[in-house]
């Protein structure tokens, strides 16, 4: 019984701490788009974008304006989703729509369109990630990501939400007749996108170095010696020699692999390196898997 009791306890605190990243996140996303972007008639895109056009046209206010469009999406989704997730991103829907309502009647911070696309960008991008480490989402493009997935797990979402992005901001450079907007909403976007990126997977992204060389042994002694990295033999065959290889694979932040490409070049100026990004690596040494 008592076990009950503690987990039912720590559930709650699991959705308060959630609700609270989530109240974060909207804010700092409100703060965003109503001190930079909207005061230059910038967008993201998706129903910020619609709405920003009712902001300006009709007077309409840029946070009610989004919590009526999200309506038909709830409803869609709390047949199709779950009552969890749709209570969540309605919570954040709201509380996005209230603090935009509440800031949009701030003086402009910045005129220059170009620098309130790099500042918006970003403290957007940083609400939005900490609203998706909530599990919810602020409706519109976010939970329409959703619903696709919902019918398609492994569809590419991603490629809808560009087009769409692509056709408001479009759609803003129409009625507001300058170019600009859509350049420096485009600049944006791009930063909204890394910001994500940079809260998820962190700053320093870790790197695969691959290294293919007769001279496999002592590289790998001499990787193991002087970075106290550790690599793993890949046996490999080259199609055009027909010839059985052995490929070396390492994996370190950028300095580490800097330096394992100079031990492997010192000893074979002939090796032949592949170096690329790994959005997230698991395991000794590295992050440990959450269950």
């Amino acid at each position: 019984m008592n076990y009950i009791k503690a987990k039912r306890k720590l559930k709650l605190r699991q959705n308060a701490y959630e609700i609270f990243l989530l109240i974060i996140g909207c804010f700092v996303m409100a703060c965003g788009t109503s001190f930079f972007l909207l005061p230059n008639q910038l967008s993201t895109g998706g129903f910020t974008g619609i709405a920003t056009i009712f902001y300006y046209f009709l007077k309409f206010p840029l946070g009610t304006t989004m919590f009526v469009l999200n309506i038909p999406f709830f409803i869609w989704s709390y047949f199709r989703i779950g009552k969890k997730f749709i209570l969540k991103s309605l919570i954040g829907t709201f509380t996005l729509s209230f603090f935009l309502n509440l800031l949009t009647e701030i003086p402009v911070m910045i005129e220059d369109k170009f620098l309130a696309s790099i500042y918006g960008g970003i403290i957007i991008g940083l609400g939005l990630a900490i609203v998706l480490k909530s599990g919810a989402s602020t409706g519109g493009s976010d939970l329409l990501i959703y619903l696709i997935r919902s019918y398609k797990p492994n569809f590419q979402a991603s490629s809808i939400i560009v087009i769409i992005d692509v056709i408001i901001v479009g759609l803003n450079v129409i009625f507001f007749k300058n170019l600009e907007i859509g350049l420096y909403s485009a600049v944006a976007i791009y930063i909204l996108g890394k910001m994500i990126d940079i809260v998820f997977e962190g700053i320093n992204f870790t790197k695969i170095i691959f290294i293919i060389s007769d001279k496999y042994r002592k590289i790998s002694k001499e990787i193991e010696t002087k970075t106290e990295r550790g690599n793993t033999g890949i046996y490999t065959k080259g199609m055009y020699t027909n010839e059985d290889r052995m490929m070396l694979m390492c994996v370190g932040n950028r300095n580490e692999v800097a330096r394992i490409k100079k031990i492997a070049l010192d000893i074979d100026k002939r090796a032949f390196i592949i170096i690329t990004n790994a959005r997230e690596i698991f395991g000794k040494g590295f992050k440990k898997a959450s269950s």
